[in-house]
């Protein structure tokens, strides 16, 4: 099975700061991979580049996906591409609708459209549809909405900045769910899904979805990597602080 996102080499800055040191990273097709690591090790940094926003400046190393080599591509094409992401704290946009949004996205495909409004009453947001995209929702209604989105966008390739963070533990099992949808085996192949990696910092999430790898991340590196329920009960053990005789 070939990669789907592959990282070589990468270093990135922000504000003139080296945040990302050497980051290798390969997901396959049809896996999902979570990133594990303390506030401020550079998870959220790691996806805001693969997606190609512009605060995040690759001085060294390429991302490829699906074979291109997309390092010098905007946001819109990696979009196009088929990427997607959830953002942890997304901003809220005056004057758009979350109604208008999903709209376009399912722009002129009916079976998308038959699609979003099941998906408007399975993730709980029918009564926000017509809200300012993000305007006065809680936690949960937040990663839900940007859920919903991502669902409809239907990206080959997903990623979720802490979809279990600040959220109370019914939100979390609807959240996992939207999750398992996104990823869900497809009906035309039992063996294929999407693929996708899931920052987590509490490791939540893990219980409401099957992940193939996990990898720690700790000061702008990637320490360490292997089974996602493995690592994860090394880390309630031990805390981030024991993987650090990891890195190189």
């Amino acid at each position: 099975m070939k990669d789907l996102l592959e990282i070589k080499n990468l270093c990135v800055e922000v504000d003139g700061k080296e945040l990302l040191h050497d980051i290798n990273l390969a997901i396959p097709e049809g896996e999902i991979h979570t990133l594990l690591g303390p506030n401020g090790s550079g998870k959220t940094t790691l996806i805001m580049t693969v997606m190609g926003f512009t605060r995040y400046q690759v001085t060294r190393g390429r991302i490829f996906y699906d074979g291109q080599d997309i390092t010098d591509l905007d946001l819109t094409a990696r979009a196009r591409l088929g990427i997607g992401v959830m953002q942890q704290r997304p901003p809220t946009i005056a004057g758009v609708k979350l109604h208008q949004v999903l709209a376009y996205l399912a722009a002129g495909d009916l079976q998308r459209n038959q699609k979003v409004q099941e998906l408007l009453n399975q993730s709980q947001m029918s009564l926000l549809i017509d809200r300012d995209l993000n305007a006065g929702l809680s936690g949960g209604e937040i990663k839900r909405s940007e859920l919903l989105q991502l669902l409809a966008h239907e990206p080959k390739f997903a990623m979720m900045d802490e979809p279990d963070s600040g959220v109370d533990l019914e939100s979390l099992a609807l959240i996992g769910k939207m999750i398992n949808k996104l990823f869900a085996i497809e009906s035309a192949c039992t063996v294929k899904r999407k693929a996708g990696l899931i920052i987590t910092h509490t490791g939540y999430i893990l219980d409401n979805i099957d992940a193939d790898k996990a990898h720690i991340m700790l000061a702008g590196r990637i320490s360490c990597s292997g089974n996602p329920h493995l690592v994860l009960e090394i880390i309630k053990k031990h805390g981030y602080e024991g993987c650090v005789h990891c890195m190189p």
